[in-house]
């Protein structure tokens, strides 16, 4: 179901013609309040009178991480602070964390776009919503659960944690919804599994996942263990949180970008030039409404493409495609690029294999070594040692075939790996590069 049709289905001359509109806008306000923003444009020689076209956004720096960082915590909020009526925080894996701020009606947009995420996955006023994003400075929970009960659904704001709970939960209330992280969902599936629990006897019958890379394997692992649909979302802290991007249900091909609200670009990694439609690369998001805390053209380090094919659903929007992998959580492995994803793939590809891995590089001399942990099926793992022995140079040969590399595979008990009740730790890198 299309939630907002007089937008989502904008022919393209006028949604650029909006888009252009409030990029000049918002280049302009960013300018006049923030200085930090303001001295990175007089830097590079551009003024907002500069832009005339949507083309002429490739005038203005790039915002990154980094920028967020030295302005900890408001220094780049463009409101004072009786406007902001609340402020998330992205935890990161270094540094401080990134502060984010939104005005009342920045929640309420935010609530609007989160609504029309959950409307494209099929979900409705009557479904029952069992939220186990985290709440808190996360923005996963508080962001989609806004967007459920504008959408007037009955909301469980669970939270994540306490999985046998949420279960009994689940059957209790007749949770028809689940969101949550894709690896947290496999950990539920894990877990009725343990209790002895036919998926099929809930009446959960649509997920609704994003925060961590997943691949199309491990959504069919998903829909298959869960008897659910599966369904994909796309958002970040720094841009607004969840409801950047979704999946409709109808062809889950690409995630629809909010275009009237979040302006995409897709620049080469290295040399950060624009790149030609549908081509690979880093993606760039500029907010167009955003109040308390806009971005220009932040870098996401996520590898997307865009692609401008109308969908049969009838929305307008370019998509993107499932992100499965990012700049920075690439690992260089003498001298291959390699993507945990891409691990996944074969990992979830192989019977006798859990969908519960982690991937461990070290040093040794001047070599990067991996070792590739993977869970197996109770079955496997007491069977004898040939099969095991086996099933470790299938998994070694397929990678090698795949990525150009060399691996050393550890099979290891069931439930060995520690599970997440949010994204899923897939790397330990223990190079000291």
């Amino acid at each position: 179901m299309i939630w907002n049709e007089e937008y989502e289905t904008l022919p393209r001359e006028a949604l650029e013609a909006l888009q252009l509109k409030r990029l000049k806008a918002q280049v302009a306000r960013v300018h006049a309040t923030v200085a930090y923003y303001r001295k990175k444009m007089e830097d590079a020689g551009v003024t907002p009178d500069d832009i005339q076209t949507l083309a002429d956004i490739r005038l203005l720096p790039f915002t990154t991480k980094e920028d967020l960082r030295k302005n900890y915590p408001f220094g780049l909020f463009t409101v004072p602070m009786e406007k902001v009526v609340r402020i998330h925080a992205s935890s990161g894996t270094t540094g401080k964390p990134t502060v984010v701020g939104y005005t009342k009606r920045d929640i309420e947009m935010w609530a609007e776009l989160m609504t029309r995420t959950l409307s494209a996955a099929g979900v409705h006023s009557g479904d029952i919503v069992h939220n186990a994003y985290g709440y808190g400075l996360f923005t996963g929970g508080l962001g989609a659960h806004y967007g459920a009960e504008n959408l007037g659904a009955a909301v469980i704001p669970i939270s994540g944690g306490n999985t046998k709970r949420q279960i009994q939960i689940m059957q209790d209330f007749g949770s028809t919804v689940l969101l949550s992280t894709p690896s947290y969902a496999l950990n539920i599936a894990d877990a009725m599994a343990d209790q002895g629990i036919d998926p099929a006897t809930l009446k959960l019958r649509v997920g609704v996942f994003g925060a961590e890379p997943w691949s199309e394997a491990m959504r069919e692992e998903i829909e298959q263990r869960l008897k659910i649909k599966a369904i994909d979302i796309y958002g970040l802290s720094e841009v607004m949180g969840p409801g950047v991007a979704a999946e409709c249900i109808e062809e889950q091909k690409g995630l629809h970008i909010m275009e009237d609200h979040f302006l995409p670009e897709i620049v080469d990694p290295d040399t950060f030039a624009p790149l030609p439609l549908g081509e690979a690369g880093e993606l760039v998001f500029t907010t167009l409404t955003k109040e308390a805390f806009p971005v220009i053209r932040y870098r996401t380090k996520d590898i997307s493409r865009l692609i401008p094919d109308v969908c049969s659903c009838g929305r307008t929007f370019y998509r993107i495609p499932k992100i499965t992998g990012r700049t920075d959580d690439m690992l260089i492995i003498r001298g291959v690029n390699v993507f945990p994803s891409q691990i996944e793939e074969v990992i979830m590809g192989v019977e006798g294999v859990e969908p519960h891995y982690q991937i461990v590089v070290e040093r040794e001399g001047s070599l990067d070594k991996i070792e590739v942990q993977v869970e197996v099926s109770e079955a496997i793992f007491s069977d004898e040692v040939k099969s095991l022995e086996k099933l470790s140079k299938k998994l070694q040969t397929e990678i090698k075939d795949l990525l150009g590399i060399s691996c050393t595979i550890k099979l290891v008990e069931p439930k060995t790996i520690q599970r997440s009740e949010g994204k899923a730790k897939r790397v330990i890198d223990n190079r000291k590069i």
